[in-house]
């Protein structure tokens, strides 16, 4: 509930002023790690900005930012000052007790921030959140009017409208989705079990709970998904899938608002791109809630670094999360969670995804565990090696050695 709250106050009540300030960091160093998409880089080349030209400053980009973080930030000093994080990944960092707490930064260097940008654990604040996001549907709308379809509220219509697609003639694999083995597809069946009412835990425990009739549910509507992607839907992450959609091959996705930064810009194929629609995310099973979840990416600093970087990186940083300009330039590379923004066209799917009221992603320790388990598990149910119960059977037995490996159960 505290974490729909960070969501919704800021989505729906975007002030109107905000501050840009030159930050001109001249001591410390500045080393962040961060996530590989187009957002993050405007942040960075203004985080940049911001700290001057003499400012000892680098960031590394990565899809494997998550598997870096721990080893990274557990050196003594860490490899990295500060890591770009969200409400997913900053759990195991908090467990690991490997965060700074930012109270004093922020009383020194936040005063262009919204309340509700500060992200706190037992009181504490730990993050600055920057941005919301959310999955939610593309389509292509002179394929959707040629051939009469509408724009699809639930996955049973988007399934349906695939396979008109492909019968059609005009595309064999209309369906473009991020199912790479790994993270990108446990965030399928995150998002999918969700849609149809699932918990993942036992209440109050960290047993877990979904190897029942909505998880078998969930995975055969991504397994039908799959069935009208691309053939080699477990090598695709979310920039491939964006590939997918700027070479004509695929009308209708699930994929992150933040895309719109590279999926709408003035590169390639305009035509494409100016018969790209984005809408709200669909319902499955009869539900009401959306299958998706909500999402914030935020800006921490490690605590196995010195006070001079600590301070040198959050001022640069702080320094881009508050910036009016910035986000007011580029106002569909993301939903910025910054005052003065005003909302581009393209952030209609994450606040459709807030209105509908969409579960904020999980930010409670254990769930790391339950994501990696079902990143492994659900490959054999996909290739058809295994039934959908004894997939969730195997991601349940996973996740238990971990949990218990970890002091969880």
């Amino acid at each position: 509930m505290i974490m729909k709250k960070i969501f919704y106050i800021v989505l729906f009540a975007l002030a109107s002023t905000g501050v840009f300030a030159s930050c001109n960091v001249t001591s410390g160093t500045i080393n962040i790690l961060a996530n590989e998409f187009a957002t993050l880089r405007i942040l960075m080349e203004e985080a940049k900005e911001c700290a001057g030209p003499d400012a000892d400053f680098s960031v590394t980009h990565s899809v494997d930012h998550q598997k870096l973080q721990g080893p990274a930030l557990e050196a003594n000093p860490s490899e990295f000052t500060a890591k770009i994080v969200t409400n997913g990944s900053i759990t195991p960092l908090m467990s690991a007790d490997l965060l700074r707490p930012l109270d004093d930064l922020v009383a020194k260097y936040g005063q262009n921030l919204q309340k509700s940008q500060l992200i706190t654990f037992d009181g504490k604040i730990y993050a600055v959140a920057f941005m919301a996001n959310a999955q939610h549907l593309w389509y292509r709308e002179s394929v959707f009017n040629e051939l009469g379809i509408a724009v699809p509220t639930t996955y049973e219509e988007v399934i349906a409208a695939a396979e008109k697609i492909r019968a059609s003639g005009k595309m064999q694999n209309p369906y473009g989705g991020a199912f790479k083995a790994g993270w990108n597809l446990s965030q399928e069946f995150v998002n999918m079990y969700l849609g149809h009412g699932g918990e993942f835990f036992k209440p109050g425990t960290a047993e877990p709970s979904i190897n029942n009739a909505k998880g078998v549910a969930a995975l055969n509507v991504i397994k039908k998904l799959t069935e009208l992607s691309n053939p080699d839907f477990l090598t695709h992450d979310t920039n491939a899938t964006k590939i997918e959609w700027e070479s004509g091959n695929v009308a209708v996705m699930n994929l992150w608002g933040s895309g719109a930064a590279t999926l709408l810009d003035d590169e390639g194929d305009q035509e494409i791109k100016a018969d790209t629609r984005l809408a709200a995310p669909p319902t499955v099973g009869g539900g009401s809630s959306p299958a998706t979840t909500l999402w914030w990416d935020g800006l921490s600093i490690a605590k196995n670094t010195s006070d001079e970087n600590a301070e040198a990186s959050f001022r640069a940083l702080v320094g881009a999360a508050s910036s009016t300009e910035m986000a007011n330039a580029n106002p569909n590379a993301a939903v910025w969670l910054i005052k003065g923004y005003t909302p581009g066209d393209a952030a209609v799917g994450v606040l459709a995804s807030a209105q509908m009221g969409a579960t904020p992603y999980p930010s409670i320790p254990h769930m790391g565990l339950l994501h990696g388990a079902l990143s492994t598990e659900m490959v054999e149910f996909l290739q058809g090696n295994e039934s959908a119960e004894k997939a969730l059977a195997d991601v349940e037995a996973a996740y238990r050695a971990k949990a218990k490996e970890q002091g969880f159960l």
